[in-house]
């Protein structure tokens, strides 16, 4: 007689480690993108300060001293200390927390999906496709990072005004909680516009060109993986030095920019009005004052971001 198999209850699947979480996995690009951009600041701050100071050296005048960036390093270490170029560390640190975070996470996020549908259309990602999703990230993150960046930017600048009149900020907290107080919570996204045009500018030169370009050294030369990162990024470095930094020159002066004691208006109005008073008193090739430092600042950043980055994702795998 045949006898009937018993049903055995089906054994649970084993979850999933933390690593391997559906959510673990969705939130790693945004937290390995923000560890490996606070891991370039540290690095490249000194040379941001310089840049600063050399956007904001003779503003107003189209003739007089053309400040270098090695005499302008020489100024800050003579006059104070070698730690004097890592003004603004925390705000930096902080920007990069809440800016890169986001623009790393969400470009990694998008160029998942254009991915998966050009595989299912069985074709590559178009340089179209990565510049809008370089575009996208870049404008979302710098929304929520103007502040941050607002912060650096003060505190970098508080050496150039006379002693008396310096805020001397103790740190990017104190920064965000005295200008709050003493001009609105507003004057935290000053500069706001100029600074997402910028970003957006800053990622399609560096993060869709970076892809691009690793991309076409993958299929036309026998570089190996390191040197096609080293490659590609020095690449990228120059189109988003190139394309971003007239916006943030302007980003710089409008978010530098206080009130007159005496009159209660604001040097620029905006992005526009500051344009046109640089190109009127100090002429065109203003705003690309700085082109050198700016780019040895942003190249070696892109590198070390995308170097640390791609190291946490083969940690995190």
């Amino acid at each position: 007689m045949a006898t009937v198999k018993e049903a055995t209850p089906s054994q649970a699947q084993p979850a999933p480690n933390f690593l391997h979480h559906p959510y673990t996995r969705a939130a790693l690009p945004f937290v390995n993108g923000g560890l490996a951009g606070m891991t370039a600041t540290v690095v490249i701050q000194p040379l941001d300060m310089i840049k600063v100071r050399l956007q904001l050296a003779g503003e107003g005048v189209r003739t007089g001293p053309r400040p270098s960036a090695f005499g302008v390093a020489r100024d800050i270490i003579t006059s104070g200390k070698v730690a004097d170029l890592y003004t603004g560390l925390s705000a930096g640190l902080l920007r990069q927390a809440v800016y890169t975070t986001a623009r790393l996470g969400f470009f990694d996020t998008f160029m998942k999906t254009l991915n998966k549908n050009a595989e299912s259309s069985n074709r590559g990602v178009s340089f179209g496709e990565r510049a809008g999703a370089g575009l996208a990230a870049g404008g979302i993150a710098a929304m929520v990072g103007n502040p941050a960046d607002l912060a650096l930017i003060r505190m970098q600048s508080d050496g150039l005004k006379a002693p008396e009149k310096r805020a001397n900020y103790r740190g990017v907290l104190d920064a965000l909680a005295r200008i709050s107080k003493s001009e609105g919570v507003g004057a935290l996204w000053a500069g706001a516009f100029p600074t997402v045009v910028r970003a957006m500018s800053l990622n399609l030169g560096q993060l869709a060109f970076f892809s691009e370009s690793k991309a076409q050294l993958a299929k036309r030369t026998n570089l190996s993986a390191q040197n096609q990162t080293f490659a590609a990024s020095a690449i990228a470095g120059f189109f988003a030095s190139f394309l971003s930094l007239p916006f943030d020159f302007i980003k710089t002066r409008l978010q530098k920019q206080q009130k007159d004691p005496q009159t209660g208006k604001l040097p620029y109005k905006g992005m526009l009005d500051c344009a046109g008073k640089v190109i009127r008193d100090e002429g065109w090739l203003r705003f690309y004052r700085g082109f050198g430092t700016y780019y040895v600042r942003i190249a070696p950043h892109a590198m070390v971001t995308l170097i640390v980055a791609d190291y946490l994702r083969i940690l995190t795998k």
